[in-house]
């Protein structure tokens, strides 16, 4: 089964957490990310000054931040459908580790 090939090609800051992605296909996409950024990976983002520091990989063309944490260019592509299940994935993630405090 073939599928498209998703790539960011660019990309700007319009507000805090929120950026405007810009895909090979033209498409062109603004996701804010504050709901999802909880657990160990994403987390950490919610500092806003290293979600900031939010570059592309030149080789897998998508957005990285330097805590390791990315997002596979298709799910950033249709971030409209899977949304509600990055954010359920948060929200149990949140649940099941509640030791783990992350600042605001």
């Amino acid at each position: 089964m073939k599928h498209p090939i998703y790539e960011v090609k660019s990309f700007r800051k319009i507000a805090p957490y929120t950026l405007k992605v810009e895909f090979n296909d033209g498409t062109v996409r603004e996701i804010y990310f504050y709901p999802i950024l909880k657990g160990k990976l994403y987390g950490p983002l919610r500092d806003v000054s290293l979600f900031d520091q939010v570059k592309i990989d030149p080789e897998v063309h998508t957005l990285v931040w330097p805590n390791g944490a990315d997002f596979d260019p298709a799910t950033l592509h249709d971030w409209d459908k899977n949304f509600y299940y990055l954010e359920q994935l948060a929200v149990r993630w949140e649940k099941e580790h509640p030791d783990i405090v992350l600042s605001e």
